[in-house]
């Protein structure tokens, strides 16, 4: 029930008649909409109780507000607001419209954030979804993932210690992790280099928000991922796009740019760059290392999904060279299990890593104890390495078909390099094509595309085979109607 006793003011001091003041408070209760049409009301004697009035003030007021249409009373039953109340009868043209409280704008000034938007296309339902590279969800272990979650929940001492220590993540996650980290990508690190975060783009913004200011330079590829960007402009840095080629970024534009002016931070996404999938080479990764040595930069390593490799071994990450501590590494879990699986990570010093979550108190206590315990299990029993061993073989194959699809339906109209890994890929139509064109579908939606390059990511990790076959026959429709 609503507090009555605070949505009608009663001034005893007031000229104004009691009666009048309950009729006039329940009014203006339902102009602004906390009161809508065919709410019941108190009866006259409860209401009376909570206002602590004599009844029959009560049912005066009650009386007044029938007699204008706004309630209607039905005897020993109930008092309700009436589903014909004033406001909503037929006005005159011109009249203005009363608004509820939030149908307004806020008019005092405030900022202003301009959000990127994935794509123009407006399809609400699409039959098929090209995703930008998800992970397959069906082949997720998220059922032995929740068993261990609610098992969790329901014990005593881990109730009682679900939020001790979440702030830079709980302790039993971040050990496991360091211990997973150092066997799969090489990093020599404790618990204390690392913080759980929700996603990579938080420890992309807590590194941001941290590192740079208005008189930083950032550099970053082009193309780069676009949420990366926003964030570093939201920190009011300077950026600096130096081009991605089929060798990554390129280093010899970020030397020369080093010898012209102070840049404080490189973001890089080393493995399959995002959008483009390509690798960054070994050359060019002992070169930015140097360069970050030698002119003072740090590098923001974004290895959103290191472990999807298919044709060989995965270079090792710029985070286990020997960097004298000027790599921040960033991973996330939503590319092994979910994406609505929202626990990410960042290794960097310790002193680093304590700003971080002095930030990070600010917006946001912590995570998910349960959750993060739930997810330290998986890893410490096996499972986590089971499913990437079985998913790693399910996406292998899937970017293999999908390879022999677009080479037999498409091959004439686009162009593309396979990537070694990942679970996307970058794709270019010919230049007589219409990437705005392709779009206006009402049949499938393409998640990520860039117009300016006509080129969009195909993710495969999500679709079986037979989804594949359907997405590529739609394309494949719409390009020949052309």
């Amino acid at each position: 029930m609503l507090p009555y006793e605070h949505l009608i003011i009663i001034d005893k001091k007031s000229k104004l008649p009691i009666y009048r003041q309950i009729a006039l408070s329940i009014i203006n209760a339902i102009r602004n909409g906390t009161l809508k049409a065919g709410t019941h009301l108190p009866s006259s004697r409860e209401l009376a109780r909570i206002l602590a009035l004599h009844r029959k003030t009560v049912v005066c007021g009650y009386e007044e507000l029938e007699a204008q249409d706004w309630i209607k009373i039905v005897p020993r039953k109930y008092v309700a607001v009436s589903e014909h109340i004033p406001l909503l009868k037929a006005q005159k043209w011109g009249e203005p419209s009363i608004l509820t409280p939030y149908q307004n704008d806020l008019n005092i000034p405030f900022r202003i954030i301009e959000e990127h938007k994935i794509n123009e296309n407006t399809v609400s339902s699409p039959d098929i979804i090209i995703d930008d590279g998800y992970p397959d969800v069906r082949l997720s272990p998220i059922d032995d993932l929740l068993k261990t979650y609610r098992k969790l929940a329901s014990k005593k001492h881990t109730i009682k210690n679900a939020n001790i220590g979440t702030t830079q993540g709980t302790l039993k996650l971040r050990e496991e992790l360091a211990t997973y980290l150092s066997l799969t990508r090489g990093l020599n690190i404790s618990c204390d280099n690392i913080l759980i975060t929700h996603g990579a783009q938080m420890s992309i913004y807590l590194s941001a928000q941290l590192l740079l200011k208005s008189s930083s330079n950032i550099i970053v590829g082009k193309p780069n991922y676009p949420v990366a960007n926003k964030t570093f402009e939201q920190a009011q840095a300077n950026i600096i796009e130096v081009n991605v080629d089929e060798k990554g970024i390129d280093t010899d534009m970020i030397e020369k740019i080093c010898r012209e002016k102070k840049v404080d931070a490189v973001y890089v996404i080393p493995h399959h760059h995002y959008p483009t999938t390509v690798t960054l080479s070994v050359e060019r990764r002992i070169k930015l290392l140097e360069l970050s040595k030698q002119f003072s930069f740090v590098i923001i390593e974004d290895d959103y999904d290191y472990d999807y490799h298919y044709t060989s071994s995965p270079y090792l990450p710029l985070a286990s060279s020997n960097h004298n501590g000027n790599v921040i590494y960033i991973g996330s879990f939503s590319k092994l299990l979910d994406p609505a699986l929202r626990i990410g990570f960042m290794v960097a010093p310790k002193n680093f890593i304590e700003q971080c979550k002095a930030l990070r108190k600010i917006i946001d206590v912590g995570g998910d104890g349960y959750m993060q315990n739930a997810l330290a299990s998986l890893i410490k029993e096996g499972e986590l390495k089971r499913h990437l061993k079985k998913a790693k073989k399910c996406y292998h194959e899937r970017r293999d078909f999908l390879d022999s699809l677009l080479k037999e339906k498409l091959g004439q109209y686009i162009s593309y390099n396979l990537p070694t890994g990942g679970m996307a890929v970058w794709i270019t139509l010919n230049k007589e094509l219409s990437l705005e064109q392709l779009q206006r579908n009402d049949s499938f939606q393409i998640i990520r595309s860039y117009n300016e390059l006509n080129s969009f990511r195909f993710g495969f990790a999500s679709m079986n085979e037979q989804e594949l076959e359907c997405a590529v026959n739609e394309i494949e429709k719409k390009l020949i109607k052309k």
